[in-house]
């Protein structure tokens, strides 16, 4: 499944949510990230965020896709952090 994260946390909390998420999808800007994961991955990202988390104040969105090739990426401007790999 390809998904895209953006979050938005205390200050407390930014630090541990960037770290996990790094675990699990490519951060290509701040507070957001994209990539391939499993239903079974993305189940486990979001039990480990809801730990993080103060579900009062802190917000976490998931736009999911079965199929990346259905979503266009424009960038305008510079981009934070490359996905492309190179062999």
């Amino acid at each position: 499944m390809y998904i895209i994260l953006v979050y938005d946390m205390g200050e407390k909390r930014v630090a541990k949510m960037l770290r996990l998420c790094r675990k699990y999808l490519n951060w290509i800007q701040n507070s957001v990230f994209e990539g391939e994961l499993s239903d079974v991955k993305l189940k486990e990202l979001k039990i480990l965020a809801g730990e993080i988390m103060d579900k009062d104040e802190d917000s976490l969105i998931i736009f999911s896709n079965r199929w990346d090739k259905w979503m266009e990426r424009e960038v305008i401007g510079k981009e934070r952090s490359s996905i492309d790999q190179f062999l």
